[in-house]
């Protein structure tokens, strides 16, 4: 159940980050940021994915998660597991793409990252757990 919990709490953390990315793009407003480049960042064209923000899908796979936090078994175990390992290599692509062709760091890029890896940590030791 700690894993479980875990993982629904970095859930709303990542689910908070992607709504706010998701209201910045949509909103048409510039992002908070200390780093000076999330507005690049947020004009790129990495940040869709066939007309949709990435920022969306990121809140869709977060909302994902928090469900799946919520359901025992080993089904829900692996789904979860598969939803973040996705969203971990989706976020590694993401990352290359500031890093190399956008050539601008976000910082809450970086943060949805690092929940995403933790919440994918978490998932894989809920797998292993699970009956």
């Amino acid at each position: 159940m700690t894993l479980r919990r875990a993982s629904a709490a970095l859930a709303l953390v990542g689910a908070g980050i992607a709504g706010y990315l998701t209201y910045v793009h949509y909103a048409h407003v510039q992002p908070l940021c200390t780093t000076g480049g999330c507005e690049k960042v947020q004009a790129s064209t990495y940040a869709e994915l066939l007309g949709i923000p990435v920022a969306l899908l990121g809140l869709a796979a977060y909302a994902t998660l928090f469900a799946l936090a919520w359901i025992r078994g080993a089904t829900a175990a692996l789904a979860s597991t598969l939803v973040a390992l996705i969203g971990v290599g989706f976020s590694g692509y993401l990352l290359w793409a500031q890093l190399g062709p956008i050539d601008a760091i976000c910082q809450w890029c970086v943060a949805q990252d690092v929940v995403m890896a933790a919440i994918a940590v978490l998932c894989v030791a809920r797998l292993l757990r699970e009956p």
